[in-house]
């Protein structure tokens, strides 16, 4: 395979100037939005760099074509070369609800240890949005993504397990669970915690964040979402003190300009005041449940999942991603708008550190929307635009780098 591999040495990625990066087409629109994000990728690599780098993509395979080609949604193989190649990009896979095979995306933070889901939510000038001032919303969302809920511990209703768990429970811990109950598990351990939160605090310490934010429901689930908000703190005081101001801290409502204020928001709350005060917020370190509830809230106040961005990222292993679903009704229609990947395939330009080229795309895309020349989504909300098809937004981005 020609290019080179990315190195992780000392704590810092090692890139060169041609990075294989492995990618999976995704299901669905998958293909559709994958050939729009390359294109728009491997244009702004080329014009940022005059050639002297390039990326040397690797297809691997889940999903669908997991399945047709090795007899399984997320074949071994694919698990392997994006861990041995470090950096990935995925468009979205299919998880059936109820029934079928669990959700790949689960499988993949979990098998790689991809513990931090991370969603930059920023608006977007002239993107039609159902709020008055979206421009306000500029806040980054580090959710736990391997324990909580989503961890998939759980046993259908009248299994053996449910049953000597639900006997269990009943028996030595003196609770009420129905006997027609479907059971599941919820853990959450003070290491993932503070691995997450730490991530979240060493971002915005790179970034000039002013703010970060333990969202939980601490008041209900006390030795759960309460403990993640101890445990924050707790890391946050032990290896961030010289560099944070607490709420209870203050002195007045503004910290001081040296200063990261930390503070913590109960779930419900955190939902009011991204509405309602979104000024006030930076990064948000999250359980995974809620995270993902808050992440899809606040893209829907920038234009929705098709304008957001995420990435899963572990230390090292990193993958990128549309936050979007397969919409499988338009698959191979050339119809949906790929911004969320090809934003994500800005984020991943940042993460080698080719920042000239990620903000080249970040301003094409904003230019391509202020032009109104936007795919169907958007265009539907917005007078006088030019509606393009996903191949042709993906153009008209790129004339606009």
């Amino acid at each position: 395979m020609p290019g080179s591999r990315i190195e992780f040495k000392n704590g810092r990625l090692i890139v060169p100037d041609d990075p294989v990066i492995p990618f999976i087409e995704g299901d669905g629109v998958g293909p559709d939005i994958w050939r729009a994000a390359r294109m728009v990728i491997d244009t702004s690599v080329e014009r940022a760099y005059g050639g002297s780098r390039v990326i040397k993509w690797h297809e691997v395979f889940a999903g669908d074509k997991g399945n047709d080609l090795f007899g399984t949604p997320l074949p071994e193989e694919t698990i392997e070369a994006i861990r041995k190649h470090i950096v990935g990009i995925k468009g979205p896979l299919t998880t059936p609800v109820g029934g079928g095979y669990r959700s790949l995306n689960v499988s993949l933070r979990q098998r790689l240890d991809l513990f931090a889901c991370i969603r930059p939510v920023r608006y977007y000038r002239g993107t039609p949005s159902p709020v008055k001032e979206p421009g306000l919303v500029d806040i980054t969302v580090f959710r736990e993504n391997t324990e909580d809920v989503y961890a998939g511990i759980e046993w259908p209703k009248g299994s053996e397990e449910a049953n000597e768990i639900i006997d269990f429970l009943n028996t030595r811990m003196s609770t009420r669970i129905k006997k027609d109950s479907g059971v599941g598990i919820k853990p959450i351990s003070e290491g993932a915690t503070k691995r997450l939160v730490r991530m979240a605090m060493e971002y915005a310490i790179s970034n000039h964040k002013k703010v970060v934010t333990l969202v939980h429901k601490g008041n209900i689930m006390k030795f759960t979402e309460g403990a993640f908000r101890d445990w924050g703190y707790e890391v946050i005081r032990d290896e961030f003190r010289q560099m944070v101001v607490f709420e209870n801290e203050l002195k007045g409502d503004v910290p001081p300009s040296d200063k990261i204020l930390v503070n913590d928001r109960i779930a419900d709350s955190m939902f009011q005041q991204i509405l309602l005060r979104p000024s006030e917020y930076s990064v948000l370190a999250v359980p995974n449940l809620i995270g993902d509830f808050v992440s899809d809230a606040l893209a829907a106040q920038v234009g929705g999942l098709g304008m957001a961005p995420g990435a899963n990222v572990g230390i090292p292993t990193a993958i990128f991603e549309a936050t979007h679903g397969t919409a499988p009704k338009y698959a191979g229609q050339d119809k949906v708008n790929p911004s969320s990947l090809i934003l994500s395939g800005a984020m991943m330009l940042d993460y080698l550190g080719w920042n000239e080229s990620a903000d080249m795309i970040r301003h094409g895309v904003e230019r391509a929307i202020l032009d109104k020349q936007v795919t169907y989504d958007l265009a539907r909300q917005m007078d006088g635009a030019t509606l393009l098809r996903c191949s042709e937004f993906a153009q008209a981005v790129v004339e606009r780098l």
